[in-house]
């Protein structure tokens, strides 16, 4: 495998991984609460993480194996795939257009017990359709477009934007503490996660109707 081919599929893995943690608000809002109350900051980030490392494993391995084991599954899924990621890009371009601030509930300054946290964490990542919708549908379609250790590098790159992110604003968060409160920076943050998505769903078309 050339460098080209080995950075393609972990490119667009950190990418799509990276643009769908983002758009998760809740579970983003309650890590960063954690990291600017820095409170149970490690374990938070970790429960994140390792529920999200799950759910790629389960979509790029089990899903994506299953669409990409029939030729018109796996036609099916990129299209659709790249349909759901125009679609994702519009919502992203309208929350642009009427931004808001990430509520970090910093007035309930009470702190709380390490299993209510735990509790709370494993809510915010698990019980969301919208993380298996996300994660474990449309990653693994999307997926099921690379093989062998292409899929394996696919898989890594959205885990590394899952780490990379938790930790961040986790460990970050007293450093963009203003920045997280301006709806400005979540209108370019938007437009950015809006590109995003494009841009992977036209490349995944351009692959597929120029290169086959």
């Amino acid at each position: 495998m050339n460098h080209s081919s080995f950075s393609e599929p972990l490119v667009h893995g950190f990418s799509l991984g990276a643009s769908l943690i983002i758009a998760i608000g809740s579970q983003n809002a309650f890590v960063l609460r954690q990291g600017l109350r820095r409170e149970y900051v490690f374990t938070v980030s970790t429960i994140c993480f390792l529920c999200d490392m799950v759910l790629i494993g389960l979509g790029a391995g089990g899903f994506g194996t299953f669409v990409a084991s029939s030729p018109r599954l796996l036609v099916v899924a990129l299209w659709g795939g790249a349909v759901f990621l125009f679609c994702y890009g519009i919502r992203s371009f309208w929350s642009a257009v009427r931004p808001q601030a990430l509520a970090t509930d910093l007035e309930n300054t009470g702190g709380e017990g390490l299993a209510a946290v735990v509790a709370t964490t494993l809510a915010l990542s698990l019980l969301n359709p919208h993380v298996y919708l996300d994660t474990v549908l449309l990653l693994g379609s999307l997926a099921a477009q690379f093989s062998g250790q292409a899929r394996v590098l696919f898989a890594l790159g959205a885990m590394a934007a899952s780490l990379v992110w938790f930790y961040g604003i986790g460990y970050g968060a007293r450093i963009f503490a203003s920045l997280f409160r301006t709806p400005i920076a979540w209108r370019v943050l938007d437009i950015l996660v809006g590109c995003t998505m494009w841009g992977i769903g036209t490349s995944l078309i351009w692959k597929r109707v120029f290169t086959g």
